[in-house]
This record gives structure tokens, C-alpha cells and sequence, in this order.
């Protein structure tokens, strides 16, 4: 997103009556939106992003879609407040239920042998990881968040601490609606992860294997994005070993990472305490 100058107060009045008496065709902008760090400019934003997009082939479902978002409070509140990845290893998987996770993840992956063989041959990723990260983004389901994703995600990108990361999530997140993948009323987590494993809108695009609230779909796309970051089958995934690099690039935390390889091989081996190394 490039950035530009505000508009002034009294032409924004006549930008928000033109934009509500004419399709979004009608209007364009000078500049491009402008990040914000409070409530107070983002309607202005929405309009200028939705000239922008409209400019760059997005269609009138979505823009629609991106003018009836809001301001996520809650959303802005939890991205300034991840205090969990500054935890030791320990702390982490004690306060992530590991050890829940890798007994639920045992008992999955027996119930459930027919599903992770296909999807084993087709990518090369073993059970214990995907269930590992199926069980830590949603405890296995059962918590995919009740946020609007397009108003978390518009939130974010407007906001001025990571625009540019959002606005391309932002951008997936409106070619979706536009093909009828999502609409303006799916609910997501706080930055906008939808579905069973928690995928971003950009990796859906790139990644999804169809309706990521099916179980079977999202471990499928999670296998598919491990496996287009460098996944080889039969190859390590613990840290140093060739294949912890492909956990890297799903989460950037690195006290993540090591527990989703710990809890992974604690899964596929079976033994040993989900807290011990």
C-alpha cells in the first residue's frame, strides 16, 4: 500500500455522500489509503483501499463486503498483546495444553489411519506434526475463533504497524469473496486465520485444498503448504534436521516451532511426558 497525504475533513463529507449515492466505480483517488493508529480514520480508509482495489481488479461483492467491515477493537487489543511467544519452551507447552494435545493426537491418529496414510503418500508429511498443529491453532476444532475475518484482517491492514503484511492478506482475503471461497460474514481468530488449522487468506489462495472447515481439507492444505515450503518425505523435522524449516515458515515464533516438532514426534513415535525434550 502506498501511502499519501489525508484528504481534506470537508472533502471526505463529499467523498462519503458521492460513495453513497454511486457504485464504487464513480470514485477514485489521488493517493492511496493511509495507515491509522485509532478508530477515527478508518471509514476514510476504507474508501480510499476500496478505489485502490477496485483499480486493481477487485469486484463489487468484495468491495461491497470490505465497506460493511468495522473497526476491530479486539483485534488490535490481541496483536498488541502475544505475550505467549516470549515463553521458555516449558512455560509455552504448559500453557498450550501439550501434553492434552499429543494424547488427544495418539488416540487421532490411530481413529483416523486411512486419512493421514493418504494424505502421507500424496505430500510426504507424517501425522505428528499436522496433528500437532491442527491441535495447537484450534485444540483439534474446536476453537476457530468467532471474529468477522474481513473486519480483522481490513483492521490490521489499515492499522500502521504491519500494513503491508495485512493489506496482501487483505487483497487474498477480497479475491476469495470475489470466487465465493469466503464471504463477509466468515468468522475467523483474531488476525483473520479461518478454518480448522487456521490458514491465512494469501495461503489459502496458494494452499487450500477446498472448505478449510472440514478437518480432512485443512490437514490436506497444511500438508500441501509444508510440503511447497520444502517438506521431503522420510526427512527429519526436529530443529537442525531438514525438514524444521517448513515449520519455520508456518509461524515465525520460534518457541512454536520447537513445539510443534517436540509434540509432532511425541505423536509419531508415541512415549515420553509432551513437556519433556
Amino acid at each position: 500500500m502506498i501511502r499519501g497525504s489525508a484528504v481534506a475533513g470537508v472533502v471526505f463529507g463529499a467523498v462519503a455522500l458521492l460513495f453513497c449515492l454511486a457504485p464504487i466505480s464513480l470514485i477514485t483517488t489521488a493517493e492511496a489509503a493511509q495507515c491509522g493508529s485509532s478508530p477515527a480514520g478508518f471509514e476514510a480508509w476504507k474508501r480510499e483501499f476500496g478505489a485502490e482495489a477496485q483499480g486493481k481488479g477487485i469486484g463489487q461483492a468484495a468491495l461491497a463486503a470490505l465497506m460493511q467491515t468495522n473497526y476491530a477493537s479486539a483485534t488490535i487489543g490481541a496483536d498488541r498483546s502475544q505475550h505467549s511467544f516470549s515463553l521458555s519452551l516449558e512455560q509455552f507447552l504448559a500453557k498450550r495444553g501439550a501434553t492434552t494435545i499429543v494424547a488427544r493426537g495418539r488416540s487421532l491418529k490411530q481413529s483416523q489411519a486411512a486419512l493421514f496414510a493418504s494424505i502421507e503418500q500424496r505430500y510426504g508429511v507424517p501425522p505428528g506434526p499436522l496433528i500437532a498443529i491442527w491441535g495447537m491453532e484450534t485444540g483439534f476444532g474446536s476453537q476457530r475463533g468467532n471474529q468477522n475475518m474481513l473486519s480483522s484482517i481490513a483492521t490490521l491492514a489499515y492499522d500502521c504497524r504491519r500494513p503491508e503484511f495485512f493489506t496482501e492478506q487483505l487483497y487474498a482475503a477480497l479475491k476469495l469473496i470475489d470466487r465465493g471461497t469466503l464471504s463477509g460474514s466468515t468468522r475467523g481468530s483474531m488476525h483473520g486465520e479461518v478454518g480448522q488449522t487456521q490458514f491465512m487468506p494469501k495461503n489459502i489462495l496458494a494452499y487450500g485444498t477446498g472448505n478449510l472447515e472440514v478437518a480432512a481439507n485443512a490437514l490436506s492444505s497444511t500438508a500441501n503448504f509444508l510440503k511447497a515450503n520444502g517438506w521431503r518425505a522420510g526427512a527429519g523435522y526436529q530443529p537442525g534436521e531438514p525438514n524444521f524449516a517448513a515449520i519455520q515458515a508456518w509461524n515465525a515464533a520460534g518457541v512454536y516451532q520447537k513445539a510443534i516438532a517436540l509434540m509432532g514426534r511425541q505423536i509419531d513415535q508415541g512415549g515420553g511426558a509432551a513437556a519433556s525434550r
